[in-house]
């Protein structure tokens, strides 16, 4: 690991605890013995967008970059994204209509520029997805994209516990 990874590691980490507050934990193993499933409840729910844009706008805060907004119509195609990524079982920008990012924010009427699409498939709380994005080059520069001024950011949970995560940003 290079010093400029470690220290993004771990300003992102040190970031991401102090955002969290109540944060679920979840994975090892519970009193039974049994695997914990990280399920988000309707009071996560409305939490998580405001964790991950406050965990995000600290981040580029520290990198000396804007604070990025909620876009209703980014929200709404990540979350288009996110569902139709649990149907095909698989995480990959294109939908299963064969769209791309770009015409998935277009579809939405998004009217600003398109910069860039994030995705996972996991089993971890928003924080966690957040911090491995940060910890690979591609992704981490779209987080800290200087010309992202907005950003929509949702996910769909299956009923076994596993986690489409979408984030997109645009200016």
């Amino acid at each position: 690991m290079n010093r400029r990874s470690a220290i993004v590691l771990g300003l992102a980490a040190s970031i991401l605890a102090a955002c969290g507050g109540q944060v679920p934990s979840f994975g090892g193993a519970n009193a039974a013995g049994r695997s914990a499933v990280y399920k988000i409840n309707d009071t996560q729910a409305q939490a998580i967008p405001f964790r991950a844009l406050d965990s995000i706008n600290a981040i580029r805060a520290r990198a000396g970059l804007g604070a990025l907004q909620f876009s209703a119509e980014l929200n709404a195609a990540s979350l288009t994204h996110s569902r139709d990524m649990s149907v095909q079982n698989r995480p990959w920008h294109f939908g299963s209509d064969g769209s791309s990012p770009l015409l998935r924010v277009q579809r939405v009427g998004f009217q600003g520029r398109f910069l860039g699409e994030l995705i996972s498939e996991t089993f971890e709380t928003e924080l966690q997805t957040i911090n491995a994005w940060l910890l690979e080059p591609t992704t981490r520069n779209v987080i800290l994209d200087p010309e992202a001024t907005v950003m929509g950011f949702a996910w769909y949970q299956e009923s076994n516990g596993k986690i489409w995560w979408t984030l997109m940003t645009g200016a």
